[in-house]
C-alpha cells in the first residue's frame, strides 16, 4: 500500500477527528486510558447563545428538551445521575429534573434494559445509557429477545419508545472494551432502528426523533466526535425540530445526506468516519479528484436513494467504517450499492474499514482505524484507466 504526502484542509473542512482526539487525550483518564473527561463542563441546562457547541452540549440540550416536553421520558444507567455520565452527556439533568426522572443503576447492563422494557409496556419513554460499546454485551439478550421483539410479538399492541445510547468506536486511546464499532450486531437485529449522528446539528435532531419514535433505537454516539464543535443555535434546533417532521421522517425511510458534491467517485460514511471522509475529499481536491461525501445517519432504516443517486451520477464508490470488515454494515451498504448501480458503476464497490481483529493497544489504533492516506489508496483503485 503506498502512502503519501496530504495537505491539511481549508478552514471549513477541519477534521473534527484529530481535534476531538485531541480534547479526550487531554482530559484525565479511566480504566487504563479510556479518555474520560475530568472536571465537569458547564452545564448546558443554562440558555447557550449562538456559538460553538460541541456534539456532547448538544445530545444534553436534547435530552433536557425532551424531558421537558414529555414527562413520560427517563434517563437512567450507570453514572448518569450525580456524575452526569462517563462523557458528562446527562449533566445538570438529575438536578433539573430530579431523581426519579434521570437516575444512577447498579453496573448491570441486562438490568438496565430489561428495566426499560418493562417502563415502555406501562407507557414511559426510556432513554438508557449503556456506558461505553463493549459494556453493552450483557444487555444484549435482553435487546434482541425482547427490546427488539415485543411490538412484533404483541401484533403491534405493545410499542417500545426505548432509546439505548452507546457511546462506540475508537479514535480517544481507548483499551479494550471501550473502542468496539459494534453497530453490526443491532442492524442485524430485525425491530431495531440505528442511527449515528457525526455533527452537532444531526446529534441534537436524530436524537429528539429517536426519543419520541414509537420503535425501539439504538443511538450510537461516536466517543471521538463528543467534543467536536460546530457554530450551531441550540434554542433554533429546537424551534426546528419541533415545528418539523424531517427528523421523524429520516427514523421512518433512511435519513441519508449528501455532507460534499463532488463528481468522480462516492465516499459512503457515517459516524465517526464522516470527517476522515470529509478530510479525504478535500486531499483528494488537491489531486484534481471531485469526491462526492455521503452521510448515511441511519443505518437502519437505511436511505437506498440518496446513497444510490450519488454512485449512480459518480459510477465509482467507497465504504468508509472503523468497524472490522467482514460480515459488517459496510458489506450490506456494498452490497445495497452493487445491486442497485450495477449499470451504472465504472469499477467495484470498495471498502476501508477497520482490520479483522480484537481492537488494538491504543499506540496502535492509527493502523487499525481508516486514515485519509487509505481512504485515497482505495480511490485510486477503482479503475480508473480507460
Amino acid at each position: 500500500m503506498s502512502t503519501r504526502q496530504t495537505t491539511s484542509p481549508d478552514a471549513g473542512s477541519v477534521d473534527a477527528v484529530e481535534t476531538a482526539v485531541d480534547a479526550a487525550r487531554e482530559s484525565t483518564t479511566r480504566a487504563g486510558g479510556a479518555g474520560v473527561p475530568g472536571p465537569r463542563p458547564e452545564s448546558p441546562v443554562a440558555p447557550v447563545p449562538p456559538g460553538p457547541v460541541t456534539m456532547a452540549k448538544a445530545l444534553n440540550a436534547a435530552l433536557v428538551d425532551a424531558l421537558a416536553a414529555d414527562a413520560g421520558v427517563v434517563v437512567f444507567g450507570e453514572d448518569v445521575g450525580t456524575l452526569g455520565g462517563v462523557f458528562r452527556i446527562t449533566d445538570g439533568l438529575a438536578a433539573r429534573f430530579g431523581t426519579e426522572r434521570c437516575f444512577d443503576t447498579p453496573l448491570a447492563e441486562s438490568g438496565i434494559a430489561g428495566m426499560s422494557v418493562g417502563m415502555a409496556i406501562n407507557g414511559m419513554r426510556p432513554v438508557i445509557e449503556m456506558q461505553f460499546d463493549a459494556f453493552a454485551y450483557p444487555a444484549f439478550e435482553q435487546i434482541a429477545s425482547h427490546v427488539a421483539k415485543m411490538r412484533n410479538r404483541t401484533r403491534g399492541a405493545v410499542a417500545m419508545p426505548i432509546v439505548i445510547r452507546i457511546p462506540y468506536a475508537g479514535g480517544i486511546g481507548g483499551v479494550e472494551h471501550h473502542c468496539d464499532s459494534s453497530e453490526a450486531y443491532y442492524a442485524h437485529t430485525p425491530g431495531l432502528k440505528v442511527v449515528t449522528p457525526a455533527t452537532v446539528t444531526d446529534a441534537y435532531l436524530l436524537l429528539r426523533a429517536a426519543i419520541d419514535s414509537d420503535d425501539p433505537v439504538v443511538f450510537m454516539e461516536p466517543k471521538k466526535l463528543y467534543f467536536a464543535k460546530d457554530r450551531v443555535d441550540l434554542d433554533a434546533l429546537k424551534e426546528q425540530y419541533e415545528s418539523g417532521d424531517g427528523p421523524r421522517a429520516a427514523l421512518e425511510s433512511g435519513g441519508a445526506a449528501v455532507a460534499r458534491a463532488g463528481t468522480d467517485a462516492t465516499l459512503i460514511a457515517y459516524g465517526p468516519s464522516l470527517p476522515t471522509a470529509m478530510a479525504a475529499a478535500a486531499a483528494a481536491q488537491e489531486e484534481g479528484r471531485s469526491l462526492e461525501v455521503v452521510d448515511v445517519r441511519t443505518i437502519v432504516p437505511f436511505d437506498d436513494t440518496t446513497v444510490a443517486a450519488s454512485v449512480a451520477q459518480t459510477g465509482r464508490a467507497v465504504v468508509i467504517t472503523e468497524e472490522t470488515g467482514f460480515a459488517s454494515v459496510a458489506a450490506e451498504i456494498t452490497a445495497r450499492v452493487q445491486q442497485r448501480c450495477f449499470h451504472s458503476l465504472a469499477a467495484p464497490v470498495l471498502r476501508v474499514t477497520g482490520f479483522d481483529i480484537p481492537y488494538p493497544a491504543p499506540k496502535l489504533e492509527h493502523h487499525f482505524l481508516p486514515s485519509v492516506d487509505r481512504i485515497l489508496d482505495a480511490v485510486d483503485d477503482l479503475q480508473w484507466e480507460d
